[in-house]
């Protein structure tokens, strides 16, 4: 039977408005993730947040059974990637592989495109374990025998290097400048692959960095160790002394965490949080942060988003003295 031109439209236009009242409820209804999910990382390739970010991205696209991708962004001291994040929609698919940077740049820098309330944290992973390395054939061989060697030589005529202006790592060093009363020269890298190159070269003496990106070069006797950044001994390294054993207060650690788009909906964010938790909980997973050099302490959302402010209050109270380069 055929309908007449007005009955025809009038059915056109109920089955138009019957989709457009289904479509929410299908959108909402759709399980997440319904497709590839980014993880940015602020800094270059090979490096210990790569591999992090690479090991986790496995994990989660098993769960998840979609794609997960990293897409390294590095430059301007990790505000090129922190920002990639920030302007993602807050729609669950990119996420940041961030640390501690993101509180000391907040802490430190007025010149950021972005607020910490731009992100939306979503759990922490833990704490790296950093020290500061010297080439073999340096004249030191620990904190007290470096503050000793600067303290006889012109200021600045001893560099050490860091992955970037405000990093953890040139935080540590201007600490260890201010605490020992000594003054050694800054020289930033993009990542910390061409520094290990500089120090193995005798062009770099001295770098702060993630110990376990840094360990083939250790235990090939091309590095040594001087003292790690933590305010106790490493439960991963005992074998290596504090800073703080030297330098008594001193403290730089440098954390990992996982951190969304603010504007993320609440079940969402919840979703998120839970299965990446899932992921760094799971009972192999100590084991493998351990190998990595990680510190394995996971926080969920709302607990992460109060270590971030905790971690911007302690970096304002130790940074204050400091002559940091912005």
């Amino acid at each position: 039977m055929q309908l007449n031109p007005d009955a025809a439209l009038r059915r056109r236009m109920l089955l138009a408005g019957l989709a457009m009242a289904a479509g929410p409820a299908l959108a909402q209804g759709q399980k997440f993730p319904s497709r590839a999910v980014k993880i940015v990382l602020p800094q270059p390739p090979g490096g210990a947040a790569d591999r992090l970010g690479r090991m986790v991205a496995d994990r989660l696209e098993a769960q998840w059974k979609q794609p997960v991708v990293l897409d390294n962004k590095p430059g301007g001291g990790v505000v090129v990637g922190t920002l990639a994040v920030v302007r993602a929609p807050a729609d669950g698919y990119t996420l940041g592989l961030l640390g501690s940077s993101l509180s000391i740049n907040a802490v430190q820098r007025k010149d950021l495109p972005y607020e910490i309330k731009d992100l939306q944290p979503l759990a922490r992973v833990g704490y790296y374990t950093v020290a500061l390395v010297a080439a073999a054939n340096f004249p030191a061989n620990d904190i007290k025998e470096l503050v000793a060697l600067a303290k006889k030589q012109p200021a600045n005529s001893i560099s050490f290097g860091s992955n970037g202006i405000g990093t953890s790592a040139q935080v540590a060093g201007e600490m260890l400048n201010h605490m020992a009363g000594i003054e050694l020269q800054h020289v930033p890298y993009n990542g910390a692959a061409k520094m290990y190159t500089d120090i193995g070269g005798g062009v770099l003496p001295l770098g702060f960095s993630v110990v376990s990106s840094a360990e083939q070069f250790i235990k090939a006797g091309q590095m040594k160790v001087l003292g790690v950044t933590s305010a106790q001994r490493s439960p991963l390294y005992p074998q290596w002394p504090t800073i703080a054993e030297t330098l008594p207060g001193f403290e730089a650690v440098n954390w990992a965490g996982f951190c969304g788009p603010a504007g993320m909906p609440k079940d969402l964010v919840r979703q998120v949080g839970d299965d990446l938790l899932a992921v760094l909980k799971a009972p192999d997973m100590a084991k493998a942060l351990a190998a990595m050099g990680i510190e394995q302490a996971p926080q969920g959302p709302a607990d992460f988003g109060a270590f971030i402010q905790s971690e911007m209050k302690r970096f304002a109270a130790v940074t204050r003295p400091l002559a940091v380069q912005k």
